[in-house]
């Protein structure tokens, strides 16, 4: 059964699965002319209470996909926590994955006591937009000065 295990964002298993969602980002814009910016999360950022890092584990326990939470600062709404960092490998999308794990991401969000859950995304990533909106996220203005982003999210926990 597909599982979802916490764990530091500099763990060697975390660690590969973002170089891995970051060089399919670099691909992906270098097809569109765009250069995309990386950047390695700080661990800090990623540790309870401040966040969680998560791993996504198939059905054999092997690593899949990962995703976290951050805290950033508060919002209209109150305490608020961006998501980051969500990726599946390729061969592992359209089973539902990615739901459980922004599910799972934003169960801990409320563990947190978030009020507000935000994030951002790029306009060529239609399957992941595709999946913030059903699952209740909705576009709002520019929350941050992230340079790989061209739209942004908020879903109200409350």
């Amino acid at each position: 059964m597909v599982s979802l295990r916490e764990s530091p964002v500099d763990d060697p298993v975390a660690h590969e699965l973002l170089a891995e969602y970051f060089q399919s980002r670099e691909i992906g814009f270098a097809h569109q002319k765009v250069v995309y910016t990386v950047t390695f999360p700080d661990p800090a950022v990623f540790t309870p209470p401040a966040g969680v890092f998560v791993v996504v584990l198939d059905d054999e326990g092997e690593p899949v996909g990962c995703g976290g939470i951050r805290r950033i600062p508060d919002g209209d709404a109150g305490v608020r926590y961006e998501v980051k960092h969500v990726y599946l490998r390729l061969e592992t999308r359209g089973r539902g994955w990615g739901r459980l794990l922004l599910d799972g991401l934003e169960e801990r969000a409320r563990a947190f006591g978030a009020a507000e859950l935000v994030l951002d995304t790029h306009h060529s990533l239609e399957a992941a937009a595709g999946l913030y909106r059903t699952s209740g996220f909705v576009e709002i203005p520019r929350f941050n000065e992230n340079p790989n982003a061209t739209r942004w999210y908020s879903k109200l926990l409350a």
